[in-house]
């Protein structure tokens, strides 16, 4: 037998021990990276160094989302809205709030405001907020009822199979464009005619939205 298998063939084992646990470590430290909450856990809230509240100001006030995500329906990333557009109006309203000193702080000195990042797809995935947003599909259907939010959290898993379930059947989340704004509407007809305006929308706008991995991971 020691003329089939040369010495080093002992080793064999022990690497083989080795190569498991690396390639263990590797899927496990992507998982551990990958499968947090700032990727796929609904709920996750983190603490903001300013106690924004998008229930007063997106649902009371009713301050439209692109006041302060400037672009968003015209690029493919949303903007984190400067301490500039903060104060237009805190120069007037609470002006002295301790709350809003990290703000006023940003102001002065032009540094960003560390705002914390919720919604956030993992590096391998492509995503395009402006075509979303110009084909009709609400910010209410990724974010929830940010509108009704003190503190915002993640509210759907934005997982693969999230997706594909609108991009396999987008006349059940399609709306007119200029709603997708108005987080409470809904069709006035239901389910029923959703569909039946929904699936008018895909064939007027020739939508087809890629359910291959390359429309995603490019």
């Amino acid at each position: 037998m020691s003329k089939l298998f040369p010495k080093s063939a002992n080793k064999l084992p022990l690497q083989i021990i080795l190569l498991v646990f690396v390639l263990g470590g590797i899927v496990t430290a992507g998982t551990t990276y990958y499968a947090t909450n700032k990727y796929i856990n609904v709920g996750y809230a983190p603490v903001q160094p300013v106690p924004f509240s998008h229930a007063l100001h997106a649902g009371q006030l009713g301050i439209d989302c692109r006041y302060c995500h400037v672009g968003v329906d015209k690029s493919a990333t949303s903007s984190i809205p400067a301490a500039q557009t903060c104060m237009n109006c805190h120069n007037q309203v609470k002006t002295d709030s301790p709350l809003l000193q990290v703000v006023r702080d940003s102001y002065a000195s032009g540094d960003p405001v560390p705002w914390v990042k919720i919604h956030q797809a993992p590096d391998y995935v492509y995503f395009n907020h402006s075509v979303h947003i110009t084909r009709g599909i609400s910010c209410v259907e990724c974010h929830g009822k940010i509108n009704e939010m003190d503190v915002v959290h993640q509210a759907k898993p934005l997982s693969m199979g999230f997706c594909l379930e609108c991009h396999r059947a987008p006349e059940k989340f399609i709306r007119d464009p200029k709603l997708v704004t108005n987080l409470d509407w809904k069709h006035p007809e239901g389910a029923e005619g959703q569909l039946r305006d929904g699936k008018k929308f895909v064939h007027d706008w020739n939508i087809k939205p890629p359910q291959s991995c390359s429309g995603c991971h490019r």
